[in-house]
């Protein structure tokens, strides 16, 4: 979790009890940057502003992650005071983002069929095992947590059904920075199975270098970004094999923040050699980005996409609900 202006925060946090009307309105994420257009090899496919409502008693705000359901048709996502909410995204005849609609939301709870709260309910991380395998009611939602770092597995009405194995060094608070900094990120590989990263390198790890672990401990170690205050906030595991992440940079509200998407390869032998990861496409607020807190990523169909942004429940932040696709991945070269 990422928070701007943590003292302003506790003196302007939302505080009214009163539901506003739901709006999902289409924005414009740089000029002259239309619905279609292309940018650093992207094309964007529409932005949405969502408001902050209240659902089923539940805020949308603070979303942190999303997970796409094929079987479903439905856009999940979480936020991080405990909320898990199903969206259903509109499009126009060109494919471009045009709404979404909130159609379900429900409490994350915990073992006692309790909601989770406070320190046990900031949900960072949302990944989807059995979403696109055209068997109905079998989808299964992975939930990394930071606070009290863990993985929980949930159904798609947020009911607790277990949790993840996770190395004994990733459970241990004491080996984060802090405690803000820590199960960022969830994926579910079909190679390694679940995935993990943490925001931050841990205490005891180089600079600009946190790693990716899978539950029985293999790592591989992924150098993060140039730009200053870069952090790992997402990752998807794709098709081809590749993992494609997304990077947060924040220093201060008079520095750029920085949105990347990167993307890399996992191989076999894991270990302490850092991963080749490329630049897909670098969003600097700088140069007329409309920007905000982005923490989420799910795959959608094929090359295309969701991201979202964090709003933290802020006034003065927005959640943005982005479509984009990526270019096709470059071919490799044939082996002689």
């Amino acid at each position: 979790m990422f928070r701007l202006f943590p003292v302003l925060m506790l003196i302007f946090t939302l505080q009214s009890a009163c539901a506003r009307e739901f709006q999902a309105t289409p924005i414009t994420l740089a000029d002259p940057l239309g619905p279609g257009d292309t940018y650093a090899g992207i094309r964007w496919l529409g932005a949405l502003r969502l408001t902050s409502a209240e659902f089923n008693g539940l805020k949308l705000c603070g979303l942190s992650d999303l997970a796409w359901d094929e079987d479903a048709g439905l856009l999940y996502a979480i936020s991080d005071i405990g909320g898990l909410f199903h969206l259903r995204p509109e499009f126009d005849s060109r494919g471009i983002l045009t709404g979404v609609q909130v159609v379900a939301a429900y409490p994350l709870l915990d073992v006692s069929d309790q909601p989770v709260r406070q320190p046990f309910d900031d949900a960072e991380g949302l990944a989807i095992r059995n979403g696109d395998n055209r068997i109905p009611g079998d989808t299964e939602l992975l939930v990394s947590f930071e606070i009290r770092p863990r993985v929980v597995r949930y159904s798609p009405t947020g009911q607790w059904r277990g949790e993840e194995p996770l190395p004994a060094l990733l459970r241990d608070l004491h080996n984060y920075h802090d405690i803000n900094q820590a199960l960022e990120a969830v994926t579910l590989d079909p190679r390694w199975g679940v995935l993990t990263g943490t925001e931050a390198p841990l205490r005891d790890d180089p600079a600009g270098q946190i790693r990716l672990f899978t539950g029985d401990g293999r790592f591989w170690r992924y150098p993060l970004g140039s730009a200053p205050g870069s952090a790992l906030v997402a990752m998807e595991a794709l098709p081809d094999g590749s993992l494609l992440t997304l990077e947060r940079a924040f220093v201060t509200p008079l520095r750029p923040l920085i949105i990347s998407l990167r993307r890399t390869e996992l191989p076999p032998a894991g270990g302490e050699t850092p991963l080749p990861v490329v630049d897909v496409a670098v969003l600097d607020s700088s140069q007329g980005w409309l920007l905000d807190n982005f923490e989420g990523l799910t795959r959608y169909r094929d090359r295309r996409f969701f991201m979202i942004s964090d709003d933290n429940c802020t006034l003065w932040q927005a959640t943005l609900l982005v479509h984009f696709e990526l270019p096709p991945a470059a071919p490799q070269p044939s082996s002689p």
